[in-house]
């Protein structure tokens, strides 16, 4: 932390400006693979300590303007919310007399969301170019695998 403390402490002037100004370039996430217990791997992307900052500040402003518009049947990754109290809800339903439940695991969603349905979407609801820019640069840093840099890139057949 006292790394990047001192970092922040040198670079923080030049990169609030690169912000501000709408110049900001993440760097690329680096790829981790996580086994998963049912075998298979899982791929993450792991921002350096500087985005993971950033990207927590926009969370901060942007998740109370985003988290109204989610569906209150949504649970996963959403504040508030855990598994138990959506079995917890699936129980109701059963004891109301449904029969369905839609239990949905999206599968490398990340990797393959259109970003510009996303971005569209997302400029519905945030009026600043600068933060739509820098989202935007995130949803496109590229990916670092065994030290070589790949684009990460929507795919656009892919509907949402």
């Amino acid at each position: 932390m006292t790394d990047l403390r001192g970092h922040l402490q040198q670079h923080w002037p030049a990169i609030r400006e690169r912000l501000r100004a709408g110049h900001y370039q993440p760097s690329a996430v680096r790829r981790v693979r996580i086994p998963k217990p049912q075998g298979g791997e899982l791929a993450l992307g792991i921002p350096t300590v500087q985005d993971r900052l950033i990207q927590q500040a926009l969370h901060q402003v942007l998740s109370p303007l985003l988290e109204p518009a989610f569906s209150a049947s949504s649970y996963g990754f959403r504040p508030g919310r855990s598994t138990h109290q959506a079995v917890s809800a699936m129980r109701g339903y059963i004891g109301e007399g449904r029969r369905w439940v839609a239990d949905i695991d999206l599968a490398a969603f990340f990797d393959r969301v259109n970003h510009d349905v996303l971005m569209g979407l997302l400029a519905r609801r945030i009026d600043d170019p600068h933060v739509l820019k820098l989202v935007r640069a995130y949803l496109e840093a590229g990916m670092m695998d065994g030290g070589r840099v790949s684009p990460r890139r929507s795919l656009a057949a892919v509907a949402v």
